[in-house]
Parts: C-alpha cells; sequence; structure tokens
C-alpha cells in the first residue's frame, strides 16, 4: 500500500522496529552526522527520529529513513526489486489488443497506468502554515555534515522546475548550500534536467532581447559554464529568472524518484505515481507557477536569477571526498509553507556504505529492463557501492558475435546517466557479477591488458576530481569476456575447473556426518 505522507512511513517503520528516535540533545552541526554515520557503517542499523535538536526547540529531523535493503524494499512496498522490475517489464512489451479478449486482458494494466498520473487538489497539508516575509530557512535544523563544508546544505529536497519551452515538470534531488535565511546555492550539474532548464531560459532570454550577440551568448558561451552559466562573449546576458520549488520530507516514493534515470519525457511525479500505484497530490504554489507534493513538510518557493552565479562548496560527498568550490546560481526565496510542527527529512553522504548505497541498489535492479531494451545482450549489472555508482560497473552478457563487448560499452557511455560511467568491466554470461571475488578472478585471468583494454573521452560526473578537465575526461572498458577465434584468439580456451555434480550431490549426503563446518 502507499504512503500518503511522510508520517505514514515514519509510523510504519515504528511498528516495524526499524525506527529509534533521540531524545538526547543533538547539534544539527556535525554531530547528528557523526551519530548517522555510525549507525550507517554499523551494516543494518535503523531510521532515526532526532526530536532534541539544539537550538531548534520542537523541531524534529528524519534520517537514514533508507538506510537497509529492507527499508528501501519497504519504502516501494515490495518484498523484492524484481517486482518492480517485473512491471516495467509487463509495460514494456504491451502489444495493441487484436480482439475482446485482449481487452480485457488490458483493464487491469490501463487501471495501473491510470494511477500513474498526478492529480491537482485544492489544498494539502503543506499549507498549514503560509509565510511570505520574514523567512529563515535556518528556522528549520539544516544540517552541516561534515567539518570542511562551506556551511549548512539541504541534502533531501525535490527540486522542482519547468522546461519554459515544453512546460515539462522535472523534480531532481540537487543539494543547496544555505548561504543566509533567504538565499541557497542551487548545485545543479550541467547534466541533470534542472540545469537544461536553467539554460532553456537563458536562451529565451537572449532570443527576447533581440540581439545577435546576446543569442549567440546564450546558444553557445552559457554552455560553456557550470551550471550553464550566465556570462556571454560580450557581457553579461539580459537579466530573468526561473522559478524553482523545493519540497522536503515527501513521501518515500516520490523522494525515491527524484533521484532516478527517468527517460527523458516522463515526469518523476508520473514515475512515484507507478511506484506508489497511487497519483501524486499536487497542489498549487503561493508565488510561483508550479505545483508541489500537497503532503509534503515543507516547500521553498522562489527563483534563481539568470545573471547571477555565486561560489558553492566544498561539500563532503558520496565520493567520500569533499566536492570544491565552483559558480552556481543563487535560489532566492519568495514563500516558505510547511505543515504545523515540520519534520524536516535530510540525509548524509560520505564514505560508503551510507544511506545513498541502498537507494542506488534500488535503482540498479528497478532499472535493469529498461538497460536490457536497449541492450538485450544484458543478463545483470552490478555497480559496486564501493565504487560510488558511476566509477564502476560490472556487466554480463549473452555473446553472440566477435567484438559485443565494446558494443555494449559504447552502448552504455550513451544511455542517459550511464554516460559518467568511468570503468565498465563485461564478463560471460555465466559469471554472478554480484559476486566481486568470482568478477575478480574472470577478470584478471581473462584478460591480455594490451588487447582488452579501451579508453575513450567524454563526459564524467562532475564529482569526478581525478578527471584532467572538469567533466570531461577518459573512460576505461575491460573486455573479459572468453576470446573467439573470430576475434583473433586461435589458441585453445581452457576449461574451468569444476566438480561434478555427481561427486558434489554424493558428498552433499554426508556432510554432516563429516562435522567439518
Amino acid at each position: 500500500m502507499p504512503y500518503s505522507d511522510l508520517r505514514e512511513w515514519i509510523g510504519a517503520l515504528e511498528r516495524a522496529g526499524e525506527l529509534k528516535r533521540i531524545r538526547a540533545e543533538v547539534d544539527p552541526v556535525l554531530e547528528v552526522t557523526e551519530i548517522t554515520d555510525r549507525v550507517s557503517k554499523s551494516g543494518n542499523g535503523p531510521a532515526l527520529v532526532f526530536e532534541n535538536l539544539k537550538a531548534h526547540p520542537g523541531g524534529r529531523l528524519l534520517i537514514n529513513q533508507f538506510g537497509s535493503a529492507t527499508r528501501m524494499k519497504r519504502a516501494l512496498g515490495v518484498e523484492s526489486f524484481d517486482d518492480i522490475a517485473r512491471r516495467i517489464s509487463a509495460l514494456l512489451e504491451v502489444k495493441s489488443p487484436q480482439g475482446l479478449i485482449d481487452k480485457l486482458k488490458m483493464l487491469p494494466m490501463l487501471a495501473e497506468l491510470g494511477s500513474m498520473f498526478p492529480k491537482a487538489v485544492a489544498t494539502g497539508p503543506c499549507k498549514e502554515v503560509i509565510r511570505k516575509q520574514n523567512l529563515n530557512v535556518l528556522e528549520f535544523p539544516v544540517l552541516q555534515c561534515w567539518p570542511g563544508d562551506a556551511g549548512r546544505f539541504i541534502t533531501l529536497p525535490c527540486v522542482i522546475t519547468r522546461d519554459p519551452g515544453t512546460g515539462k515538470r522535472n523534480v531532481g534531488m540537487y543539494r543547496l548550500q544555505v548561504f543566509d535565511g533567504q538565499t541557497l546555492g542551487m548545485h545543479w550539474q550541467r547534466q541533470k534536467v534542472g540545469a537544461e532548464h536553467y539554460r532553456e531560459q537563458l536562451r529565451a532570454a537572449a532570443a527576447g532581447a533581440g540581439s545577435a550577440t546576446e543569442a549567440r551568448a546564450a546558444s553557445v558561451d552559457v554552455m560553456a559554464r557550470t551550471g550553464g552559466g550566465a556570462l556571454g562573449a560580450d557581457g553579461p546576458l539580459p537579466p530573468g529568472k526561473l522559478e524553482v520549488a523545493v519540497a522536503i520530507g515527501t513521501e518515500p516514493a516520490l523522494t525515491f524518484s527524484a533521484i532516478v534515470p527517468a527517460p527523458p519525457d516522463i515526469e518523476e511525479f508520473v514515475i512515484a505515481g507507478f511506484l506508489r500505484q497511487k497519483p501524486v497530490e499536487l497542489v498549487k504554489c503561493e508565488t510561483v507557477s508550479l505545483e508541489v507534493p500537497a503532503t509534503a513538510e515543507i516547500v521553498l518557493e522562489g527563483y534563481v536569477n539568470l545573471d547571477e552565479l555565486r561560489t558553492e562548496g566544498p561539500f563532503g560527498d558520496h565520493t567520500g571526498f569533499y566536492s570544491l568550490q565552483d559558480q552556481y546560481p543563487v535560489l532566492h526565496l519568495t514563500c516558505i509553507t510547511h505543515r504545523r510542527d515540520p519534520i524536516y527529512a535530510t540525509t548524509i553522504v560520505g564514505k560508503p556504505p551510507m544511506e545513498d548505497a541502498w537507494m542506488g541498489k534500488a535503482v540498479e535492479r528497478i532499472f535493469l529492463p529498461l538497460m536490457k531494451l536497449t541492450l538485450p545482450e544484458i543478463v545483470d549489472v552490478n555497480l559496486p557501492v564501493e565504487a560510488v555508482f558511476h566509477n564502476l560497473m560490472i556487466v554480463s552478457i549473452r555473446k553472440s558475435y566477435p567484438g559485443q563487448a565494446r558494443k555494449v560499452m559504447h552502448g552504455i557511455w550513451a544511455m542517459g546517466q550511464a554516460m559518467f560511467t568511468k570503468c565498465i568491466v563485461v564478463v560471460d554470461e555465466d559469471v554472478d557479477v554480484q559476486n566481486t571475488a568470482e568478477v575478480v578472478l574472470r577478470v584478471a585471468n581473462n584478460i591480455d591488458p594490451e588487447r582488452d583494454i579501451q579508453f575513450t573521452l567524454g563526459p564524467v560526473d562532475s564529482l569526478d576530481h581525478a578527471s584532467r578537465l572538469p567533466d570531461f575526461g577518459s573512460k576505461m572498458g575491460i573486455d573479459a569476456t572468453r576470446k573467439w577465434p573470430t576475434e583473433g584468439f586461435t589458441r585453445p580456451w581452457p576449461q574451468e575447473i569444476c566438480m561434478s555434480q555427481q561427486v558434489k550431490a554424493k558428498v552433499d549426503a554426508i556432510w554432516k556426518d563429516l562435522e567439518l563446518g
């Protein structure tokens, strides 16, 4: 069953024994992080609600809500991520009905499709308190996570923007550095959809000015600056704004949807509706022309100026290192709405494993069918937590022609957010990619490095501190499949050592009697 809001989700966690309330006084500056990090590293620690936060009397903070495989599945209402993957596969395989029976069979699927689309409502709990003056986001217990952070950061926001050309909404999760009570740094990396909406608004502003110089600045130079940039070749672009809304403390399916690699034409509100099998209810904002989740705990409304950048960072990131300072747009608040006694939902990132590891593994399993739709030879994938997702992908394939492993590498690098994958290792279908020991054995034994390792240049994750340039660097593919004569390998490929099934069965029958463990 879907959770109607964050509070219902917290109640479910508490009933399941998956939540711990912290009543000792704890400081949102560093101390919440240290406690949560210890819980995360313990292996299967609970979700935490801090109820006595220094300098925030009466404030409550939820963290580590997705911090285990069990909770991640509970958040999406499934016993296994494969349940969602199967639903996605069923949708992808839908064909036009040929007769009455086929049409009747489609009725349940049509009902499911209807539940995906968001529903407009007149008002909701997020409107219980409305403030348009004396705004101060620091009234909420925003964390400073690590000692080297530039300040306090909102780390689990659903940032909502609208494409100025198509009107399509996007919900992304981009951290926000709190500069003061009314202004925040908007860290949308260049390749993110929010940054693209920003660039589209820049282009529209320049085109409206009617200047050839400004139009050129909008179409070329703006692409060369972090997050879209704001300066043209011959001076500043014409002023303008992009409206933004930020929802904090949404129900878990929507929070998760903000991080998924959605197909470009599908709104995250639709993905959330699909995951929870119930429409997301949306209400209109007070000061911007956007819609926000009606049951959110907190909503920030505002805009970013197209001619304003400010230094954002450093920030202790999920790579385990501090991401560097850079120039990003500034979010100016125009309104804050929230529930009475709001619960501030947040997360921390740092050296894995942490809460985001379980969110990433859910993405890996759920969206495997979409990868197979493009690359049907893929059997399974593994994004090891220790490699921080974008740094390593292990892929098993059904190999049926020479050079297929390299074709798969390039197909992955051409696939949405997978373009950031620094290293791709391709193995045969009989290798369990979830067993890293088996993968290491195969890779170490199967490759001739000069022959089987390929390098290419292209876009990389903005958080990759090792790349030669920001957002641009090299990537590596390793073909660890068995080599065929048609690939130039004329020597016999050795048989792998393996005991016969007959002997295994015989030993299984006497194993307990041997008392060997």
